[in-house]
């Protein structure tokens, strides 16, 4: 690893009269038309973002170590005449919502039927923009999204990725505006996704867990065993957990998953997205375990709005989103990682508006 006096802005400007040298977001098309943006920043982190389907995150790789898994044939074009599981690329980041985040399902009180997790990941933006801070250290991408119906829902999404020289990092920044004049429900989950060799037999969960509540049947059958991955098993039903965390004094947490010299944390503020549900899916072949902070749980609206956990947005308000990724490269960063989580387990307040209580065994 250079020492970060190589990336010292007056170096950069001594040594080279183009950034795009040391990191860029670098935007291309593929032969079935979609468009993908690759990004690095001299740091060993690489990934792609996919402007076409939610301005999300498709492959990523940490020296050449694949994070992530991907579907056979992604990335898939935007299609609202297929399923959302027909859809689904893998990739690191799959962005669920805006309305909607769980199973097929048809309201109870207007019978408007919804696929898997919303439209979210069918929104294409526009265009995307580069920025370039003025030290030369960080660049940005921003797009706006939308998910709108004329009569109806008028939700913009401006994303911004962030990223630092040298350091294997991103950072997330979502603003949600409802443009409307009614009330919207908003659900809003990052489903983030990781596979091998990150996730393997071995490898772990570290959270400051109040409680870890089983979200569906196979979960029940082991509750305490959320925090271990087990090798790739054939026909393996997956398990999932909603977990109830500790934050600190500012109202931030972290989680990590880990190996002894490897891994990846998240953090994020907890003020807009109180919840983290872990689904673990260690089955052969489709082996892509999430870890995924929100707004919610991916219980459905129906059931959210009946248990008082649905949030809504007014009309003409904005609500502020994000999260921190950050690739463990060693046992050092892996160490220091896990302090900080012990350490909200010790000192950390539970999350005062995460209501799980209905899903107690």
């Amino acid at each position: 690893m250079l020492d970060s006096k190589f990336f010292e802005t007056e170096a950069l400007r001594q040594h080279s009269v183009d950034l795009r040298q040391f990191m860029d977001f670098r935007q291309s098309t593929l032969p079935n038309g979609m468009r993908i943006v690759e990004a690095y920043n001299g740091s060993g982190l690489t990934f792609t973002i996919l402007p076409d389907r939610g301005l999300d995150i498709w492959t990523a790789h940490y020296n050449g170590i694949p994070l992530t898994w991907i579907s056979q044939g992604s990335p898939h074009p935007p299609d609202y005449g297929q399923i959302w599981l027909r859809q689904y690329n893998g990739g690191l980041l799959t962005t669920c919502g805006l309305t909607h985040v769980g199973a097929p399902e048809a309201d109870d009180e207007t019978g408007e039927h919804r696929d898997f997790h919303g439209n979210y990941t069918r929104l294409r933006a526009p265009s995307v923009s580069v920025d370039v801070s003025e030290d030369m250290r960080k660049i940005m991408l921003r797009g706006t999204l939308a998910e709108a119906v004329l009569y109806g829902l008028q939700l913009r999404l401006e994303r911004r990725y962030t990223l630092t020289l040298g350091v294997p990092e991103i950072v997330i920044e979502d603003v949600v505006t409802n443009l409307s004049d009614q009330a919207a429900p908003l659900m809003l989950l990052y489903h983030f996704n990781f596979g091998y060799p990150l996730v393997a037999a071995g490898t772990r969960l570290a959270t400051a867990s109040v409680h870890a509540h089983p979200g569906n049947p196979p979960a029940q059958k082991d509750p305490a065993s959320w925090p271990e991955y087990a090798a790739a098993t054939p026909e393996y039903e997956s398990d999932v957990y909603y977990h109830h965390l500790k934050a600190d004094d500012d109202g931030d947490t972290e989680v990590a998953l880990y190996r002894e010299d490897f891994g990846l944390s998240l953090s994020w503020s907890v003020a807009n997205m109180p919840y983290l549900t872990q689904w673990k899916n260690t089955r052969q072949g489709i082996y892509v375990n999430g870890v995924e902070p929100g707004n919610c749980v991916p219980e459905g609206r129906n059931r959210a709005r009946s248990q008082g956990r649905l949030q809504s947005i007014a009309a003409g308000e904005s609500r502020q989103f994000g999260c921190r990724l950050k690739v463990l490269g060693d046992a050092e960063a892996v160490a220091h990682s896990l302090n900080r989580i012990y350490k909200l387990r010790e000192v950390g307040k539970p999350i005062a508006d995460c209501q799980l209580e209905d899903y107690a065994v």
